[in-house]
């Protein structure tokens, strides 16, 4: 019996020579994960009992599923590998870019979509019922996707703005240099140009009370 409204989802390659071809994967699947993680640079600062934690960059998103295939309730049992090869393929070196092809997976419509852009970083494919032949009619697929954006993309998501870091400050007994670095520039080490600016020679020795230049280093 039919699923009313029933979604099916498919993987759609962006580049490549099969760019809008619509890839379907049989049966949806019963679930999926996606990471998100940042990388930090530990700085280990003198004077501090604990490392300062530098924001280094952000790692691409990845989706995780498990995708199942069979083909044996066919009248013809056909091979399952007509269906997993199309997906397979999408890890191999396009001739015209000389990469493999950016994908989109898809699944649902509306504000429940998924529409995940990326390239397929990982694929193993488990074949688990057979013909008398040999030949698969049962598979399945654990697929990776990782998240492809351009620099522009992630630009105009970011929507930066150039950061006025040119001010005065009272240096108060509990601060550091590099402290105010970090909490300035989101950079321990560039406790150096705030010693440079305001001309002093040993940054432990700074006098609580005394008004110091935070420079702009754009």
């Amino acid at each position: 019996m039919a699923v009313p409204n029933l979604k099916k989802a498919f993987i759609v390659p962006v580049t490549g020579k099969s760019a809008g071809q619509n890839i379907p994967v049989l049966y949806n699947p019963t679930e999926y994960s996606i990471e998100k993680s940042n990388q930090f640079q530990m700085n280990a600062l003198p004077g501090l009992a604990n490392p300062v934690a530098q924001f280094v960059n952000g790692n691409a998103d990845t989706l995780t599923m498990e995708l199942f295939f069979d083909t044996y309730t066919d009248l013809k049992s056909e091979d399952v590998r007509k269906h997993t090869g199309r997906i397979a393929r999408l890890l191999e070196i396009d001739s015209k870019t000389h990469a493999p092809p950016i994908c989109r997976f898809v699944w649902g419509e509306g504000q429940g979509q998924l529409s995940f852009q990326a390239i397929i970083e990982r694929l193993t494919q488990k074949f688990t019922m057979f013909l008398d032949d040999g030949t698969p009619v049962r598979a399945t697929l654990n697929v990776t996707f990782k998240e492809y954006k351009t620099v522009g993309e992630q630009l105009k998501e970011l929507n930066l703005e150039s950061a006025d870091h040119t001010k005065r400050i009272i240096f108060k007994e509990s601060d550091s240099l590099w402290s105010l670095a970090a909490q300035e520039y989101n950079d321990p080490g560039a406790w150096r140009f705030i010693a440079e600016k305001n001309n002093l020679d040993n940054p432990r020795t700074v006098e609580s009370g005394r008004e110091l230049i935070i420079p702009n280093l754009n």
